[in-house]
């Protein structure tokens, strides 16, 4: 499918929301969720979509086509790009994007009653100034609206992901998977080395089989280091005996992947066997768990169970996993306070981990798809305990 196409089913999925929120209107300003919805990808931007229902005092526009009410804004550096990347949209070029697209709207079609001017906002996206800069401006303006906060809107859309969509993932967790395997083909992974440096080489991997960027900071993790849920690299060194812990990602058409595999370097003793062994089987209940129809909580609950039945749940201190798309972390949620089920085409991570601090760690994640029957997993690199 064209991807003008794709981009005019989602704005239309969005549209289709907006009365279920009680606005008229959704003026879009996180630049992800502006992506998602045209595939303009610039630094500066805002989008306003329509509740279908209002639509009749659309008409249309200025250039004689069909209105359905979106707009698109952005600056000056962009007046090309938009062109090319959002085909068919009505683009204004103003630096004040949000304050654009809302009141060329409203100046042109008024309309009647509360539909033209209840007008959802992005609330995690627009900062309190921006929000009263905005309200403002509309207040000494023809263009008056009453402004209302919205959450996930968006988000509730781009959490099931098309078939192109899974592709770009499935890709990006293919030049992870061939990174990892040609670090430790080369034997970069090495007693005196930093995590620095196995860091930066294990980014330019990703770089060469393919990827456009790394979906976050890598995290290489050596010794103690390993029981940081989230430790940067350092120039620490690399020793033999050591757990080597890493989580790192690649993106593809603004897609990412994310993926955690744990070694040892040189020779693995009884306490980080066992300790592997127990995140193993924790991560394996928990891709087991996952189908479509079931809780985030559900799913990690079902890994949780492992390691607490063990004894070592007060070292398990993160959930379970998360959301993959345009955002490396996005809905829906895998952990013990998630309410929504997960639906099917949903892309999610399964993450366990056991930190002992001071001692070491082990994380075991894959990036899957949430099918009816189960997991599809695309993080191919085996889990077997390796020692390098």
């Amino acid at each position: 499918m064209p991807a003008q196409c794709v981009h005019a089913r989602r704005r239309a999925a969005v549209r289709s929301a907006l009365r279920a929120h009680g606005v008229a209107m959704l003026v879009v300003t996180d630049l992800v969720n502006v992506r998602y919805l045209t595939g303009f990808t610039g630094s500066n931007a805002a989008l306003l979509l329509v509740d279908p229902s209002c639509e009749e005092s659309a008409g249309t526009d200025p250039a004689g086509g069909p209105d359905d009410g979106t707009v698109l804004a952005t600056d000056g550096r962009y007046t090309a790009q938009a062109a090319q990347q959002a085909p068919g949209l009505r683009v204004l070029i103003d630096r004040d994007c949000a304050h654009a697209v809302l009141s060329e709207r409203l100046a042109r079609h008024p309309g009647a009653g509360a539909c033209a001017v209840r007008v959802g906002f992005e609330a995690a996206a627009m900062s309190v100034a921006a929000h009263a800069a905005l309200a403002e401006r509309l207040a000494s303006s023809a263009a008056a609206a009453d402004l209302v906060p919205l959450t996930g809107v968006v988000e509730d859309v781009r959490m099931v992901k098309d078939d192109g969509e899974i592709a770009l993932i499935a890709r990006a967790c293919a030049i992870g998977d061939a990174a990892l395997r040609d670090l430790l083909d080369e034997g970069a992974l090495t007693p005196g080395r930093t995590e620095r440096q196995v860091a930066r080489r294990l980014e330019w991997l990703m770089f060469e089989h393919g990827a456009e960027a790394i979906a976050f900071e890598t995290i290489i993790a050596c010794g103690a280091n390993s029981a940081i849920p989230h430790h940067r690299p350092t120039d620490d060194v690399l020793r033999r005996g050591d757990l080597v812990k890493m989580d790192f990602g690649a993106v593809v058409g603004g897609y990412n992947s994310d993926m955690t595999r744990t070694v040892v370097l040189g020779e693995a003793d009884a306490f980080q066997r066992d300790v592997y062994a127990l995140v193993r089987r924790s991560q394996e209940a928990g891709v087991a768990a996952v189908r479509a129809g079931v809780t985030g909580a559900d799913v990690d609950r079902a890994a949780r169970a492992v390691i607490d039945e063990a004894g070592a749940g007060d070292l398990f201190t993160h959930g379970l996993g998360h959301g993959v798309g345009l955002r490396v972390h996005e809905a829906p949620p895998v952990s013990s306070g998630a309410t929504g089920t997960l639906p099917a085409g949903a892309v999610v991570t399964v993450e366990p981990g056991v930190y002992h601090a001071g001692r070491g760690g082990v994380r075991i994640e894959d990036t899957l798809v949430v099918r009816d029957g189960g997991a599809e997993i695309l993080t191919r690199t085996g889990k077997e305990l390796r020692v390098v």
